[in-house]
């Protein structure tokens, strides 16, 4: 059976991942790549779907977008609701297409729960109730956000210890859902697994050194505030009454300076904040990452990473060897 399965996965079309903690350099390994390989980027991140949301997602320059597209940027407004469900829908239907012009789909980013639903599926999950989500809000309010993440901890310890206590999106979502249906997330999303009718090479890309990445992070971040993020997000919060309840505005770096922008916290506060909880989501997809057992770890900080990477490409996926 095992080896009826793997002989199977060798008759598939290729795809390729490349995953990494965020500013790994993932974007540039990609283009590297499309320069003179046959694939097509599909971007894989939460947050560079939204337009007018450049600068602190990291988005690539119009320029490299026009000479390289990336699928999946800049294809909905910041009001505009993008679940993990709609996202494998749009890149499933990506890969095909590309699969069929007889290139290979560059798959690149750092959501790592689209990249588990696009491999694995989806699980059946209750659809959402306004009136319990309407109280757990009041709750939040009344109690404090603290008091639900530990009503979580009770009920799905494991959930509790994957969501940060300051997410209240996914700690009354949770919740939500143990009411609902009895049972915890983590109990539900333990789905049998999908086959994802492709043969999928797993690239992480990530400095080895955990100083080096922090360093990036920081350096980062900063470089952002100096390219004009303040004014982007003063744009975004002066063009919606409603920014608090964003989802796109919740995405790290944009939270924060909304922050500032309200008057919670002073300009340094704020940069530090958000340099804090972009080090903390690194470490969550860093431990995602881990816990792949089917991927190729290669080292950001190495000069020749991106020789490495297409020369291991080449060797394992055929598709490659007919050049654009």
């Amino acid at each position: 059976m095992i080896v009826d399965k793997v002989e199977a996965q060798k008759k598939l079309p290729s795809a390729i991942f490349i995953m990494g903690p965020t500013a790994a350099g993932k974007t540039d390994l990609a283009v590297s790549i499309a320069k003179d390989y046959p694939v097509e980027i599909i971007s894989v991140d939460s947050a560079l779907v939204y337009r007018g949301m450049n600068i602190g997602t990291a988005k690539p320059l119009p320029k490299v977008i026009k000479k390289y597209p990336h699928h999946l940027i800049d294809i909905l407004e910041p009001t505009e609701s993008y679940s993990v469900g709609n996202f494998r829908q749009d890149a499933l239907a990506l890969m095909l297409d590309i699969t069929s012009r007889r290139k290979v789909p560059l798959l690149v980013g750092g959501t790592m729960l689209y990249f588990k639903a696009l491999q694995y599926g989806l699980a059946d999950l209750p659809s959402a109730d306004p009136i319990i989500r309407a109280r757990l809000s009041a709750e939040a309010s009344d109690k404090g956000l603290l008091h639900l993440h530990n009503r979580l901890a009770e009920v799905d310890p494991a959930s509790a210890k994957r969501i940060h206590k300051n997410d209240p999106q996914r700690i009354q979502r949770a919740l939500e859902i143990y009411e609902l249906s009895g049972k915890s997330l983590t109990a539900l999303t333990q789905a049998p697994e999908t086959l994802l009718p492709y043969q999928v090479t797993k690239i992480v890309l990530s400095p080895f050194d955990r100083k080096i990445l922090h360093q990036r992070i920081e350096k980062r971040f900063r470089m952002m505030m100096g390219n004009g993020l303040l004014e982007e997000v003063t744009n975004l919060y002066e063009s919606y009454e409603n920014h608090n309840e964003l989802t796109s505005l919740r995405a790290v770096g944009y939270r924060q300076v909304l922050k500032y922008l309200s008057g919670d916290y002073d300009l340094e506060t704020c940069i530090e904040k958000a340099i804090i909880a972009t080090r903390q989501m690194a470490k969550r997809q860093l431990t995602w990452l881990r816990a792949q057992n089917d991927t190729i770890w290669f080292d950001s900080e190495d000069s020749l990473v991106q020789a490495q990477v297409t020369s291991y490409l080449t060797r394992n996926i055929s598709e490659l060897n007919n050049k654009a």
